[in-house]
């Protein structure tokens, strides 16, 4: 279950993150007031993925499968098609309608339908940031590509749209999930994408670098194309929030600019709620319905070209 307290402002939390154990609650409290639960939805600990389940060999089967197919040639291929945009045009809440069909074969954590995620996740940030308007629309929307598992969209396999993301084109950094898989990819031994750099640049800036594809490309994809008003936080947010060996294990730091270091903050804000939000407490979609769709009215076009 979810708790939310009050907790201190937004320049204090991005000074100190807080770890403090409270017998009362069980929970962990962290920075902008956020009460993370200590076990996700089926009981176990958050991104557990060695515990022995029927669920979570599902998921290392995904990643054996992500892992081997993921390569730089393929990043490309998707990124030149789906860049076209010509899969339907809708408005930002019609997609969100349409993320009730998809459930996430590569979490760990939760098996609700994507639209719940969001919301909590939103909700959550809501709360402890108020002032914050476009990061509660970047949580509303991050997850939004995942409509790429449909058949209107293309109905790709579940490798190809969730999951961890990583960058192509050079060395696998062993901090990626399940990383004995990579040996099967057929870029693992190509001599130009072994090495740290690859084909890249110290510095050069996460814009320049290609990520395996996913709904997190294809959501910043669709955002920028649109002309969307949202910071360029926000769109680091969308484009990144699945980058884990980054945010979580402080990998592949050397290809970062000084934006993206900027950036990054707000994703180590972000990803708390979108990865301790997750719970069985569902969010009634209507109430909250009219607060989104006026941020969306405010940061984006009333249809978009998908």
């Amino acid at each position: 279950m979810t708790i939310l307290i009050e907790q201190p402002s937004l320049a204090e939390s991005l000074v100190e993150e807080k770890n403090m154990h409270t017998k009362e609650s069980n929970v962990l409290v962290l920075d902008g007031g956020f009460m993370t639960p200590e076990i996700n939805a089926f009981g176990q600990s958050f991104r557990n993925y060695d515990v022995e389940s029927e669920r979570q060999k599902g998921v290392e089967e995904f990643y054996r499968l992500q892992h081997i197919n993921q390569t730089y040639d393929f990043v490309k291929r998707m990124r030149k098609e789906y860049e076209k945009l010509d899969k339907a045009e809708m408005s930002i809440w019609e997609c969100c309608e349409l993320l009730n069909e998809v459930v996430d074969e590569s979490d760990p954590d939760l098996d609700e339908p994507q639209i719940q995620h969001l919301l909590q996740s939103a909700e959550a940030i809501r709360k402890d940031y108020p002032n914050e308007d476009w990061l509660h629309l970047t949580a509303l929307i991050h997850d939004l590509g995942k409509i790429l598992l449909l058949p209107s969209f293309g109905e790709l396999p579940q490798w190809a749209v969730v999951g961890d993301t990583f960058p192509l084109g050079c060395a696998f950094d062993e901090s990626n999930i399940h990383h004995k898989y990579f040996k099967e990819n057929p870029d693992y031994n190509r001599a130009a994408y072994n090495t740290k750099n690859g084909i890249y640049t110290e510095g050069c800036g996460l814009e320049n670098v290609a990520m395996s594809w996913g709904h997190d490309d294809y959501m910043y994809m669709v955002a920028k194309k649109n002309d969307t008003t949202l910071p360029s936080a926000g769109l680091f947010i969308i484009r990144y929030h699945s980058f884990y060996p980054l945010h979580k294990e402080g990998a592949y730091t050397h290809l970062m600019n000084e934006e993206d270091v900027e950036n990054l903050k707000w994703l180590k804000v972000f990803n708390k709620y979108d990865l301790y939000s997750k719970s069985k407490v569902l969010i009634d979609v209507e109430k909250v319905k009219p607060y989104y769709v006026s941020l969306i009215e405010k940061y984006f076009p009333a249809k978009l070209k998908w």
